[in-house]
């Protein structure tokens, strides 16, 4: 599973980071979201699905 993250699109709302904290983190210098793990393991998918599901960006997206 790959994800990534639109930075134009993100406007901080830190959803992500709650919903899968070992994928999600935020820039403090940007207050923009940072990929810890653009290829989390298989075992993180719900948490990841719950994080892109929830953005209110839709800054993130999740391929196979």
């Amino acid at each position: 599973m790959k994800v990534s993250a639109d930075l134009e699109l993100c406007q901080g709302h830190q959803m992500c980071q709650f919903e899968a904290p070992d994928v999600f983190g935020l820039s403090g210098d940007e207050d923009k979201v940072v990929l810890l793990d653009a290829n989390p393991p298989e075992d993180l998918r719900a948490q990841v699905t719950q994080a892109v599901k929830y953005c209110p960006a839709m800054a993130l997206s999740l391929e196979d």
